[in-house]
């Protein structure tokens, strides 16, 4: 079976994924005039990359610092176990965790890297002695807080 990726895209395709990434809320009717189609293909190229999984939803770009999540912290995590039994371990610990907002693992000097949202420092600090410390196989954990935000791509 052939998984569809960027290359089986058209111009059309690639225009209304740059559209709706801009703004997922605008009506099928204003994407197809700005891409150059009719509401009728515009609205079948949506759906199919929709089940193609290009686009994997729509959702609303909210303020953290407004809901209370202002304050913003990298932790760099690494494990005393690193085999797979051990990562689906955490990685299920990260998924539980409602202020964890991103978990990767990392290739280098470290396992994972965390972008946690918390309130205030204080928050945080209760998050990571009481949530991210006592994560499977969590041996040692670091710290960066954010001071500034210079570029956010979803906000």
């Amino acid at each position: 079976m052939n998984i569809p990726n960027m290359d089986d895209l058209d111009v059309f395709d690639r225009k209304i994924l740059a559209e709706l990434t801009t703004d997922g809320r605008m009506t099928v009717t204003e994407l197809a005039q700005r891409i150059g189609l009719s509401k009728t293909p515009c609205q079948a190229r949506m759906r199919r990359l929709e089940g193609q999984g290009f686009i994997l939803g729509y959702t609303a770009v909210t303020d953290p610092a407004k809901l209370g999540a202002g304050h913003i912290a990298f932790v760099q995590v690494r494990l005393d176990d690193t085999t797979s039994p051990a990562l689906e371990a955490f990685n299920a610990a990260a998924r539980g965790i409602p202020e964890i907002e991103q978990c990767h693992m990392i290739a280098g000097g470290f396992d994972y890297l965390l972008k946690v949202r918390t309130n205030d420092i204080a928050a945080y600090r209760r998050v990571l002695g009481e949530r991210l410390s006592t994560m499977p196989h969590v041996s040692q954990t670091s710290t960066f807080v954010v001071m500034e935000a210079v570029k956010d791509v979803g906000a």
